[in-house]
């Protein structure tokens, strides 16, 4: 190992290197990461010793305000701060628009729903669902309906209808979030076993989406990547809806004649959409709840959550309607957002 006493130190390099850019948990500003990489040279370019040492930068935006131009502030935030590279506009933008729309921050207390913030989708109505059970849920039982999803379909649909009813009642939720091994299991049927039962998927989601309601609980959600697996699903359950009103068109021409059968038709896909409908409304609820964050909202873009939204737009459910709306209108906030929605 080669010996250097300080006479040989004749150069330092320096150089900084930005990093994940955040908002401030309390304050109307945003924190910048970055590190620095300090390396002492001897006279042929060799290095003699290096250094890296991570830190904080924070901007401060007290003039946002609920009138502000949220671009022209971000080109200010950037022009301001040479630690951001100019093509993280679009970034910044968000985590600005978040922070403008941010309600005051409330630190949760003891892990209870009591201080937890809820989302901005707290104003629409909370979604129902067709959960035929003539039991009633204890907390003290829960493993046992956690067992009940290694059984058939029916149990399974049974048991998670029974969690459902638990996780229904916010005081039951910071209880829930302990059973981790109850957690895990709902996390493998929804990711593995979901295609199985529409009842199924929809009481599994609607569990998560109960946690989605509070902020204090997205980082759970996330956790156990329930948006991107919910979002999988939606796309397919799209795809089979445009497979059903093609047969639908098919079996109706063979038997135009026959009105009985064409009753019996209609009846038969409108039992099928009902249930999908029903599935897509609190599926899409839990995707909006969690888009509160921005970071999340641009990876749901990416994922192509406009077209989704926009073939919802076909439905005739009113519920649905209202709910994939909102979620179009917080969308369109971001010019990109508008543009993918007219193309």
């Amino acid at each position: 190992m080669a010996l250097y006493s300080a006479e040989d130190a004749k150069y330092l390099k320096r150089r900084i290197r930005g990093g994940q850019i955040d908002v401030h948990p309390t304050e109307k500003a945003l924190i910048v990461n970055y590190s620095i990489e300090a390396t002492v040279l001897d006279e042929y370019q060799n290095t003699m010793i290096g250094d890296k040492k991570d830190a904080q930068k924070i901007i401060r935006v007290k003039s946002l305000g609920p009138s502000t131009d949220i671009r022209a502030l971000a080109k200010e935030v950037i022009n301001r701060c040479k630690l951001i590279h100019p093509t993280k506009l679009l970034e910044v933008e968000q985590l600005l628009f978040y922070l403008q729309n941010r309600r005051d921050t409330n630190l949760p207390s003891d892990s209870t729903t009591g201080g937890s913030q809820k989302p901005i989708s707290d104003e629409l109505e909370q979604p129902s669902i067709d959960t035929q059970i003539n039991e009633t849920a204890s907390l003290n039982d829960i493993d046992d309906y956690a067992e009940m999803l290694y059984e058939n379909v029916q149990d399974k649909i049974k048991g998670s209808a029974l969690i459902l009813q638990l996780a229904r009642n916010p005081d039951n939720l910071s209880e829930i979030i302990q059973k981790e091994s109850v957690l895990n299991v709902l996390t493998r049927v929804y990711k593995e076993e979901w295609h199985e039962s529409i009842e199924l998927a929809t009481n599994i989601v609607y569990i998560f989406f109960c946690f989605s309601s509070f902020t204090d609980f997205h980082p759970l959600v996330s956790q156990y990547r329930i948006g991107a697996q919910t979002m999988t699903i939606i796309e397919a359950e799209m795809k089979k809806y445009d497979q059903w009103m093609e047969e639908m068109g098919r079996e109706q021409k063979k038997k135009q004649r026959d009105t009985r059968a064409n009753i019996t038709i209609d009846n038969k896909y409108k039992v099928l959409i009902r249930k999908q409908e029903q599935f897509l409304r609190v599926a899409f609820y839990l995707l909006l709840n969690l888009a509160e964050d921005l970071k999340v909202e641009l990876k749901m873009r990416n994922k192509t959550i406009i077209t989704q939204l926009i073939h919802a737009l076909d439905r005739d459910n009113n519920d649905l309607l209202i709910l994939v709306v909102s979620f179009l209108k917080k969308l369109s906030v971001f010019v990109e957002n508008k543009n993918d929605m007219v193309s």
